[in-house]
C-alpha cells in the first residue's frame, strides 16, 4: 500500500477520534451544566414524592372514590326504617379531627333502654406517660367510653355503665381501630376490630340517656389530638357476629338493626345525625374535618 494512502487512513482515523472526543466532551459538559442547573429541583421533587408516598397519597385507599357527606342515611316512614343512598361501605371523604385542648361535639338525645351498643372508628397518633391518665373518647348520658393510660397500666379503652362495671380494651396508637362496647343488662363486653377483648358483669340498669359527647378527653377536660369516624349508638346489645359484620364493612360501613339505632354520626364532613332521628351534633370547639385521614387506614 502506498505510504500516502496509509497516511490518509491513519490521519483520517485520528481526526475522527479527535472529533468524537470533542463531541463527547461537549455533551458531558452540557450534561454537567444541566445537572448543576436543575439538579436541586430534581432532588426536591424526589424528596416530595417520597414524603407523599409515606403519607399514603399513592395508596389504593387514597385513590379510591370517596362518599360525599350524607351519601347514605336512614329514612323513617310510617314506623319503618330503610337505608338509602351509597351504603356499600364506600370510604368517606372526611373524618373528624379533634384538637387540643377542647375538641368537642355534643348531640342532644333522649330515651331509655336496658341495653346499649356504642361503636366507632378512632385514630390516636401516639401515647406517652405525659398523656392525661384517663382521656375520654365518648360520653352518653349514663354510659361512658374511656381511653386510659398510667405508668402502671397499659393503654386501654374502658366502657362503663353507670360507672359500676367496665370492660377493658387495648388501644392501638398509630393506626385506625374499630372499637365496640356492648351492654346486655348483665355483661359489658369490649371489642377491638370485631373481636371480643374482655367482659365484665354488671346488674346496674342503664335507664335513661341524654346528651352525648364526642371527643378525646383527659383529666380536667384536657382534650387530646385524635380522629374519630362513624359513631353508631343502638338501644340493643349487638351480638359477636353482628359486631364483626360492622367491622368488616370498614370505616364507611352503614349501621345494622336500624330500627334500634339511636344515632349515627359518620362525621364525614359534618356532625349531622343520619339515623333518621334528627339527633344532630353541634361542634363546640376545635374540630375540623380531615380529608387526608386515609394515609394510615388499612381496610379489614
Amino acid at each position: 500500500m502506498p505510504l500516502a494512502h496509509t497516511y490518509r487512513i491513519l490521519t483520517g482515523k485520528s481526526q475522527s477520534a479527535k472529533l468524537f472526543g470533542k463531541k463527547f466532551n461537549q455533551k458531558s459538559q452540557s450534561a454537567m451544566e444541566y445537572l448543576m442547573t436543575y439538579g436541586w429541583a430534581i432532588l426536591i421533587i424526589a424528596v416530595v414524592l417520597g414524603v407523599l408516598f409515606q403519607l399514603g397519597v399513592f395508596s389504593g385507599s387514597a385513590l379510591t372514590p370517596k362518599a360525599a357527606p350524607g351519601a347514605c342515611q336512614v329514612v323513617r316512614l310510617g314506623g319503618q326504617a330503610s337505608l338509602e343512598g351509597e351504603c356499600q361501605g364506600q370510604l368517606p371523604q372526611y373524618v373528624a379531627q379533634f384538637s387540643s385542648p377542647t375538641g368537642l361535639i355534643t348531640a342532644a338525645t333522649s330515651g331509655s333502654t336496658t341495653a346499649i351498643t356504642v361503636s366507632f372508628w378512632y385514630y390516636l397518633p401516639s401515647w406517652s406517660n405525659t398523656t392525661a391518665p384517663y382521656p375520654q373518647i365518648f360520653a352518653a348520658g349514663n354510659y361512658l367510653v374511656y381511653f386510659g393510660m398510667s405508668s402502671d397500666k397499659p393503654a386501654y379503652v374502658d366502657l362503663r355503665v353507670n360507672l359500676y362495671a367496665n370492660a377493658n380494651s387495648n388501644v392501638y396508637p398509630g393506626s385506625w381501630t374499630f372499637f365496640t362496647g356492648t351492654y346486655n343488662g348483665v355483661t359489658v363486653t369490649a371489642y377491638n376490630n370485631g373481636q371480643a377483648h374482655s367482659t365484665a358483669p354488671s346488674n346496674i340498669p342503664i335507664g335513661s340517656y341524654g346528651t352525648m359527647v364526642f371527643g378525646i378527653q383527659g383529666n380536667n377536660y384536657v382534650f387530646l389530638n385524635s380522629e374519630i369516624a362513624n359513631i353508631q349508638v343502638y338501644n340493643v346489645s349487638l351480638n359477636a357476629n353482628e359486631v364483626e359484620a360492622l367491622y368488616l364493612e370498614g370505616i364507611g360501613g352503614a349501621p345494622i338493626k336500624i330500627q334500634n339505632l339511636v344515632g349515627w354520626w359518620p362525621l364525614n364532613g359534618n356532625a349531622q345525625d343520619y339515623s333518621g332521628n334528627n339527633n344532630n351534633g353541634q361542634i363546640i370547639s376545635n374540630v375540623v374535618f380531615n380529608s387526608t385521614w386515609q394515609r394510615v387506614y388499612t381496610p379489614p
